[in-house]
């Protein structure tokens, strides 16, 4: 797996999240962030279950654009 990193939130400090990267080889996102409270997963779960090999994450509107980076990125390969 070659993992391209996009960038990182600059406003985490020395945290390292949110962080978004791009699997070189599948073309998916892998994104790293904050884990969602239990409202939050409450809120999701109204819309359906979240399988235990899945996680519900949080990423600041701040890191939108480098999401969408990294959507043109996987794109082009």
């Amino acid at each position: 797996m070659k993992l391209q990193l996009m960038g990182k939130d600059p406003e985490s400090g020395d945290h390292g999240s949110p962080t978004v990267w791009v699997d070189g080889d599948t073309h998916e996102l892998v994104i790293q962030g904050w884990s969602a409270d239990e409202a939050t997963l409450d809120a999701c779960r109204r819309d359906g279950p979240i399988p235990g090999h899945e996680s519900v994450i949080r990423i600041p509107p701040r890191m939108v654009p480098l999401v969408r980076e990294a959507l043109g990125v996987a794109e082009l390969d």
